[in-house]
């Protein structure tokens, strides 16, 4: 464990604190650690069609650039499932008759405290409310299932919280033990 002896938010917003923590170090040394924590849970939508098409979206990230991910975003609280049916709708335009929670994780645990909660969807249908422009995905696409585990092979999807996110999919599915 590392001891904190004080802590000071240096950035906030809607969305992230910046803490800056003094530490104990591992080795007993004393030292600086800088934790970015989520203000809610991020959510993920692994989609899935009738034809066993995952759903896709390409994202431009302000920090990598064009990015190919499954939907996701914040949730609004503790409520998680409603924030990924709201990702969905807005991503995608799609709204899922199934849901199913299928896993938890933790992003970038070095320097984050960003819990993250993963979705099954399935039962596809069309709903207004689509936002792509304004959350700046150029393009939704239906990648078969084996096609999406070959764009993860051939480094087309390098997202890592995508990455993880298919693999609670694949694990829930039965596509891999």
């Amino acid at each position: 464990m590392w001891p904190v002896t004080a802590s000071k938010t240096v950035y906030a917003n809607p969305w992230i604190e910046v803490v800056e923590d003094a530490v104990i170090r591992p080795d007993g040394g004393e030292g600086i650690y800088g934790v970015v924590h989520l203000r809610h849970p991020a959510v993920f939508v692994v989609a899935v069609t009738d034809d066993d098409e995952v759903v896709l979206v390409t994202v431009d990230r302000h920090t990598t650039g064009p990015s190919v991910e499954v939907p996701a975003g914040g949730s609004d609280g503790p409520d998680t499932l409603a924030g990924a049916q709201r990702e969905l709708a807005e991503e995608t335009g799609l709204q899922a008759g199934t849901w199913r929670e299928i896993g938890r994780m933790n992003a970038l645990n070095g320097v984050c405290v960003a819990p993250e909660v993963v979705y099954l969807a399935t039962d596809l249908s069309p709903v207004a409310g689509a936002e792509q422009e304004a959350e700046g995905i150029s393009e939704v696409r239906r990648v078969p299932w084996g096609e999406v585990l070959a764009m993860v092979a051939r480094g087309e999807i390098t997202d890592g919280e995508t990455v993880a996110a298919l693999t609670y999919a694949a694990l829930a599915l039965g596509r891999i033990s």
